[in-house]
């Protein structure tokens, strides 16, 4: 996926998270030069999405730290299973963790939600298409989630196709 569809979003997440001063709480606690190893393993069985943005949000906070994925979008993981290991500062790694996880666990929710329905109609000429009702700035994101659980996309905006609906006959 292409960084310039995420990274403003990604940006604005981590100005929500880390506000004003930063983590207040890591930088008490954890010294400034302190390194560390940590590694993200999947808490459920699903289909991996976000591997990307999760990747960068590390390195948006700090460029120095190193992000191995063992995945790739669209793997199916079983639970406990290790998706990332993320190598640098822990005062950064600790900084970024929470705003690259919810990223993480939304878009593979969305992929996983995504992978039981297209499994469910498995055998029909039925597929499972999205809609433009999206998340605030990260349509991009869900879009390719639907597309790692197995759907297909529909329009990605108001540009894309005609669809002429009934608010528009009303």
């Amino acid at each position: 996926m292409i960084p310039r569809l995420y990274e403003d979003f990604l940006r604005a997440a981590l100005r929500e998270d880390l506000g004003r001063a930063g983590d207040l709480t890591t930088d008490a606690i954890v010294p400034a030069a302190a390194q560390g190893t940590a590694l993200a393993v999947a808490r459920a069985a699903g289909v991996l999405s976000g591997l990307e943005p999760f990747a960068r949000t590390f390195t948006l906070v700090d460029p120095a730290i190193e992000v191995l994925l063992h995945r790739a979008d669209g793997d199916r993981v079983e639970a406990n299973a290790p998706v990332a290991r993320i190598s640098g500062s822990l005062r950064a790694i600790l900084a970024a963790e929470r705003t690259a996880l919810n990223v993480l666990c939304h878009l593979a929710g969305v992929a996983t939600a995504t992978d039981r329905l297209v499994r469910a109609i498995s055998g029909t000429r039925a597929g499972i298409v999205d809609t433009r009702k999206t998340t605030p700035g990260m349509r991009a994101l869900e879009k390719a989630a639907v597309r790692h659980g197995g759907g297909r996309n529909h329009r990605f905006g108001l540009d894309d196709a005609i669809l002429i609906k009934d608010n528009h006959v009303a």
